[in-house]
C-alpha cells in the first residue's frame, strides 16, 4: 500500500534566513507606474555589484488599489504613482549582502526625473504560508492562460520536486525596456507544502528578478501558517 500524507502544520517550522527581504521607507512624492527598468539602473548604479547578480530581487514599488477612494491606474506610459508614507522599497537578497545593501540608505535616487530617497533600512524573514502570489511573472506574448500554467508547473516541479496541486493566471502586464517590451502576469499558487512556499519565495519562478518578475509574496487575506517575525 503507497499512503502519502500531506504535511502536519500543527508542527512547528523554522524558517531558513539564506534569503531575506531587506527593505527602506522612502519619501517619494511620485513615480511613473512603469518604473521597474529606471529603479533597477538606478539601484546598479549606487550598488554595481547588482549588476548581473541573479541571486537579487527588486521588488516593484506597490500602492494599494485604492486609497482615499483613489483607483491604482492600469498600465499606462503616462500614468503615475503616488506612495504615501508607508511605502517601502524591497530587496529580496542572500543574507551575506545585508551590510552591503544597508549602504543605501540615504541615498538618493532619480526615476524618471523624479528623487526618491531611501530612509533606514528593515530585515524581514520569508513567510511560511500555503498561498503564494506574485504580481509579474514573465510570459510570452503569443503563448495561451493554458500554456502559461503549464510550463510554471514544469518549472515548479524542476525547483522543487513537487507537483502544483492549485495555480492561477491573472492580469496582463507589460513592462517597457530599451530592449523591447517585457510581458507578464500575476501567478497565484496554492496549496503549498512548507518547503515548497518557502523555496519558490527564495528562488522564484521565470526570468527578471530585478525588473520585479517571479518574486512571490504571501497572498493578501490568507494567514500564514506562522506568525510573520
Amino acid at each position: 500500500m503507497f499512503w502519502q500524507e500531506d504535511e502536519d502544520k500543527t508542527l512547528p517550522y523554522q524558517i531558513p534566513d539564506e534569503i531575506i527581504d531587506i527593505s527602506f521607507n522612502i519619501n517619494c512624492k511620485q513615480l511613473p507606474l512603469d518604473h521597474a527598468w529606471e529603479l533597477r539602473q538606478q539601484l546598479q548604479q549606487t550598488l554595481p555589484w547588482l549588476k548581473g547578480n541573479k541571486q537579487i530581487g527588486i521588488h516593484q514599488l506597490f500602492v494599494a488599489e485604492s486609497n482615499n477612494g483613489w483607483m491604482r491606474p492600469e498600465d499606462g506610459e503616462n500614468q503615475v504613482l503616488y506612495p504615501s508614507r508607508r511605502t517601502r522599497l524591497y530587496l529580496r537578497i542572500p543574507r551575506e549582502f545585508i551590510e552591503k545593501t544597508k549602504a543605501l540608505s540615504g541615498k538618493t535616487l532619480t526615476i524618471a526625473g523624479h528623487p526618491l530617497k531611501l530612509g533606514k533600512p528593515k530585515q524581514k524573514k520569508l513567510v511560511n504560508t500555503s498561498i503564494i502570489f506574485s504580481r509579474h511573472v514573465v510570459s510570452d506574448k503569443n503563448e495561451s492562460e493554458d500554456e502559461f500554467l503549464q510550463r510554471y508547473a514544469s518549472e515548479f516541479k524542476q525547483m522543487t520536486g513537487a507537483n502544483i496541486k492549485k495555480m492561477m493566471s491573472g492580469k496582463a502586464h507589460i513592462i517597457k525596456t530599451p530592449n523591447g517590451d517585457l510581458h507578464t502576469r500575476h501567478l497565484m499558487i496554492a496549496d503549498l507544502d512548507s518547503d515548497s512556499s518557502i523555496k519558490i519565495q527564495q528562488v522564484g519562478l521565470g526570468g527578471n528578478r530585478q525588473l520585479g518578475c517571479g518574486i512571490f509574496l504571501p497572498h493578501k487575506g490568507i494567514k500564514s501558517l506562522v506568525a510573520d517575525e
